[in-house]
């Protein structure tokens, strides 16, 4: 299996960015990974909340395929332990499953595209977090997720 990532817009943190890479590092010894960034829209301050979601949602269509899954990260999606998302994640390689997608969204969330598009919908927290932080959990949590389901020692319960 392959797991991709897609982002909207960069990350304007290095440091962010450097803790990103090494968890990317670490998560590529176990599975295929993909960390895709889509610029921002430009000029997208003249734009209304819903017509910039439509068009990143446009632009995220753009990198999947048809036969993969696509989960997008929301706030009301389903939350996960890291056991249960490692869980989650052995289901999905068992099943077979080629490329599985993960979406973090621009600052209004997710067109209705990509709502109906997606098989998942994934929360990390109740609480809000920026989208460049979420970045750098996701990441973690995929690496500790992989930990787990090898029984290598990251993970502490």
């Amino acid at each position: 299996m392959q797991i991709t990532l897609i982002a909207i817009g960069k990350t304007d943190s290095s440091e962010l960015s450097k803790l990103i890479a090494i968890y990317e590092k670490r998560l590529k010894h176990y599975v295929k990974f993909q960390f895709l960034v889509i610029p921002d829209i430009k000029n997208s301050k003249n734009l209304s909340e819903v017509l910039q979601k439509e068009k990143e949602g446009e632009l995220i269509l753009k990198q999947i395929q048809p036969a993969d899954t696509l989960a997008i990260l929301d706030d009301k999606g389903k939350q996960f332990t890291s056991v249960e998302f490692s869980q989650f994640l052995q289901k999905k390689m068992n099943s077979g499953l080629k490329n599985l997608v993960l979406v973090i969204g621009g600052p209004y969330g997710f067109s209705e595209a990509l709502y109906q598009r997606s098989t998942e919908k994934i929360s990390l927290s109740k609480m809000t977090f920026s989208h460049q932080m979420v970045r750098l959990f996701l990441v973690e949590q995929l690496y500790r997720s992989f930990t787990i389901l090898r029984n290598e020692p990251y993970h502490h319960q």
